[in-house]
């Protein structure tokens, strides 16, 4: 980061024609270039890997070999004017482009992905975020392949040519940088709505899909009308073009692709009914088209100057659509499920070797920069400066972010100025949690002193690579009182901290510090870290008796679902470690108490009841042995099973719906049934009610559930339903997905033989990316049990992988390195066997340098 300078060379436009083939595309790229440092007279363009140069022109005159130098990654050109025109033409192959990236075949359709280097392997240029250009584009191609002729901007002339081919022309009237180009040509059906923006202005929406997609695309266009709705009702935000264009593809890197009125999106964020989409799969369609759109402005509007500031626009822009599916659905079961994601994901890169900050100060390949830290803590980043400053403030300093900074390409400084400007606060300790890589720890311990209380708060960071020292942050801490009734209390404090409601905001802004709160009643306890108001780990002085209280008292709903799981995590871990534990009792008849309760809020119960995973009590343990915590957990879920029967066949048969809906209330009924089969699939008897739940399954969500039960079971028709599934499912491909992922994540001590056996299957591909997740990421992230057997087996299979999938994707690959990376709570034998297919994949001949960096850093 410290290397950035500003480009030599502006473009004022640029004019793109794209001539598509069966085999190739020629690709000519008009180019006006203004010199911005007097002295400079050279000009170096990305590009060079992935095509042919095939001529250049500078204002009309073809240059000599002797008038440039070409590399692998360069063009340079010796000498040129101040002002000039460049032609450049080039010859590229998409359908030999496995690595997805700039312009490639998929499913018959061409498509592009330029985020975050792809447009240099399209032609050469100045490829890099804060060169901005306005792009007039035209696309020539056959009228019966490919119908369908699109790129960003609004459009422009279209017509027949000879040969029966035919063309489209589009223009984008706001510059913007070459990663936010797309392209799109195929064969694809089209449904239309529109939106009429608060301004009266009338957008045209089109979703592009397959023919046979088309009933299932429905969900995904009121996602888009809702989603600019809220940009406008919240920010103020309007959309600032004529159309807006998504298209689905099936191979693709990402989850979706925000250019410019043009987005490009994985089929499995647009796809969706009923039938073949589970409720989570809906929420991630409605999150991502909001994502993607919510883009527009923070990302598309005001972009980033370097790759470094990649959160800038990412981190603000997860904040945008967490906010926008809360207010849509349930705002306290979006805040669990989005701390549950920065636990699975984020916490544990923060303590790997591939721990980096918000804003990474180097990098070798870009694309591994697309992480959980830069995305999910990025947004938590966002989220901490709204609670401090305050929604109407955070609402002020987003105006005038985009008062100053639109049409530019800016840094993160520059959005924590505009809300420092905003609400008067001073937010520069508030910076470091851009620098600083880590998950901090806070502590807190309680004294009381006559009627007051004094909360004393620590906190720590861990070393992580390159940071041996931390400094302390600036961190939100939102806590509140409960007294022994469980009414909520407002005791005066001392300290920085204030009251709203029934919730005071401390600001921890020390290594340690103190609040007293003064007349707290005997008996009364502590609501920590109400909302999760900082990304932080939380080292606390509660007892059983008091989380035990939180759990059927607090009105924070965060709050009462972390004192289960924190209440469960002590049971867990004592059952590990072999220690008698006066919290299992008071635990199991919390779990009790809250399903005796009137259902009210159902998916909140259904977060209560649930048991912390594998993966998150083991991230508490300093040397795991992942068999010894499996069987410990296998035994409490079923204690809390047969403790529970009769009350969960009650609930059972009380939540069942004879309807199919998509409303909250409806979600929240299947989200509880489901938990609650899943305990009765441990009771004698549950097989039936399993088998007889898949069978019955009028949607997916209820089918999967099922089917994840049989996956973990040895029930004698196990066989049968996962050949049903298939054979009902086979043709529709991220349902197959499904089946893959359901299979690896099996609990059975016989994973590991079934994936290597589905690896080989027919539907199994090394080029699909989501086909790819769905075995091999499903196993050797969330199986813990199969991965980290001790033979090391899980790691030379996922080992393997790595190196097949790196000849063809190595974007692709390199995210399936982070598992093996994970060594350092396993046991010495497990950890040296996956340092072990680490070095393994260094001395791999052509390593691309996407995965030798994150082995590197990985094995260290």
């Amino acid at each position: 980061m410290k290397d950035y300078s500003t480009p030599t060379f502006s473009i004022e436009k640029i004019s793109l024609l794209f001539e598509l083939f069966d085999e190739s595309a020629i690709v000519t790229a008009k180019s006006v270039f203004r010199r911005t440092i007097p002295s400079e007279t050279t000009l170096t363009l990305d590009g060079g890997q992935y095509m042919e140069l095939l001529a250049i022109e500078l204002d009309g005159r073809q240059l000599s070999p002797n008038d440039y130098s070409l590399t692998d990654t360069a063009l340079v050109i010796h000498s040129v004017p101040e002002v000039f025109e460049l032609t450049v033409k080039t010859k590229l192959k998409p359908k030999e482009n496995t690595r997805l990236e700039g312009l490639y075949y998929s499913g018959g359709n061409f498509c592009t992905q330029c985020e975050a280097e792809g447009f240099r392997h399209i032609t050469y240029f100045l490829d890099r975020p804060d060169v901005l250009a306005s792009y007039d584009v035209r696309i020539e191609a056959d009228k019966a392949r490919y119908p369908v002729l699109l790129a960003n901007g609004n459009r422009g002339e279209n017509g027949d040519l000879e040969s029966g081919r035919h063309f489209a022309e589009w223009h984008d009237p706001h510059p913007k940088p070459s990663y936010l180009f797309a392209l799109v040509a195929g064969d694809l059906a089209e449904r239309k709505s529109s939106f009429v923006t608060m301004s009266g202005k009338t957008v045209e929406l089109n979703i592009y899909v397959r023919p046979e997609d088309m009933e299932r695309s429905e969900y995904a266009m009121g996602a888009l009308q809702r989603s600019m709705k809220w940009d406008e009702d919240v920010y103020g935000l309007e959309y600032d073009l004529d159309i807006y264009n998504i298209v689905a593809v099936s191979d693709f890197n990402m989850g979706a692709m925000e250019n410019k009125g043009l987005n490009i999106f994985n089929t499995k964020y647009v796809l969706a009914d009923q039938y073949t989409a589970t409720d989570a799969d809906f929420g991630h369609v409605e999150g991502v088209i909001g994502h993607e759109y919510f883009h527009n402005w923070t990302g598309n509007r005001v972009t980033c100057r370097d790759w470094f500031q990649l959160s800038l626009k990412e981190g603000l822009t997860v904040f945008r659509d967490q906010e926008f599916s809360a207010d849509l659905g349930s705002r306290s079961l979006k805040r669990i499920e989005d701390v549950k994601a920065l636990r699975f994901s984020q916490f544990p890169e923060d303590g790997s070797p591939l721990a980096h900050p918000v804003r990474p100060e180097k990098y070798v390949e870009i694309n591994n920069f697309y992480t959980a830290t830069v995305y999910n803590k990025g947004a938590e980043v966002i989220r901490m400066m709204h609670t401090l400053i305050g929604a109407s403030a955070f609402r002020d300093g987003m105006d005038l972010y985009f008062e100053r900074h639109d049409g530019q390409a800016v840094t993160c400084e520059d959005f924590v100025k505009a809300m420092e400007s905003a609400s008067g606060m001073d937010l520069r300790q508030f910076r470091l949690w851009y620098s600083q890589a880590g998950t901090p720890t806070v502590s807190f311990e309680r004294r009381r002193k006559g009627n007051d209380v004094s909360l004393r708060l620590e906190q720590a960071c861990p070393a992580t690579p390159g940071q041996a020292t931390k400094k302390a942050n600036h961190m939100p801490i939102v806590i509140g009182w409960l007294d022994a009734s469980g009414k909520e209390i407002t005791p005066a404090v001392e300290g920085p901290g204030n009251w709203n409601g029934t919730s005071c905001l401390l600001q921890l802004t020390e290594t340690m510090q103190e609040f007293v709160f003064r007349d707290v009643p005997e008996g009364a306890v502590l609501s920590f870290l109400r909302g999760f108001s900082a990304p932080v780990l939380v080292k606390s002085d509660y007892n059983e008796r008091e989380l035990a209280h939180l759990i059927k008292c607090d009105t924070d709903a965060f709050a009462r679902y972390e004192a289960a799981q924190t209440l469960a995590a002590d049971v867990l871990i004592a059952a590990y470690e072999g220690v008698d534990s006066t919290s299992r009792p008071v635990y199991l008849e919390a779990i009790s108490g809250c399903l005796s309760q009137d259902l009210q809020d159902v998916a909140l119960l259904a977060e209560l009841i649930s048991v912390p995973s594998e993966l998150e009590v083991g991230q508490k343990i300093s040397e795991l042995d992942v068999e010894r915590l499996h069987i410990a957990r296998e035994a409490l879920l079923v204690e809390i099973a047969e403790g529970n029967k009769h009350r969960f066949i009650d609930i059972y048969s009380e939540l069942k719906q004879s309807d199919y809906e998509l409303s909250e209330q409806a979600k929240g009924k299947r989200r509880l049934r489901n938990r609650v089969l899943s305990y009765l699939s441990l009771v004698d008897g549950g097989d039936q009610i399993v088998k007889t739940h898949y069978h019955d399954a009028d949607n997916m969500t209820d089918q999967i559930a099922a089917l994840i039960e049989v996956s973990h079971s040895n029930f004698d028709y196990r066989q049968e339903i996962f050949d049903d599934f298939y054979k009902q499912w086979c043709e529709n491909e991220l349902v197959i997905d499904k089946w893959f992922a359901v299979q690896a994540q099996s609990k059975r001590i016989d994973t590991l033989s079934l994936v290597k056996e589905l690896s080989n299957h027919s539907d199994f591909s090394y080029t699909n990316p989501n086909r790819l997740r769905s075995l091999v990421m499903s196993f050797s992230l969330l199986n813990q049990r199969g991965f980290h057997a001790a033979d090391g087996a899980g790691y030379k299979f996922l080992a393997n992988v790595i190196a097949e999938v790196d000849k063809k994707n190595p974007q692709t690959a390199a995210k399936l390195v982070a598992p093996l990376g994970r060594w350092q709570k396993q046991p010495k034998n497990n950890a040296d066997l996956m340092k072990k297919c680490l070095s393994s994949l260094l001395n791999t001949s052509s390593l691309s340098d996407d995965v030798r960096e994150l082995c590197e850093k990985s094995v260290a």
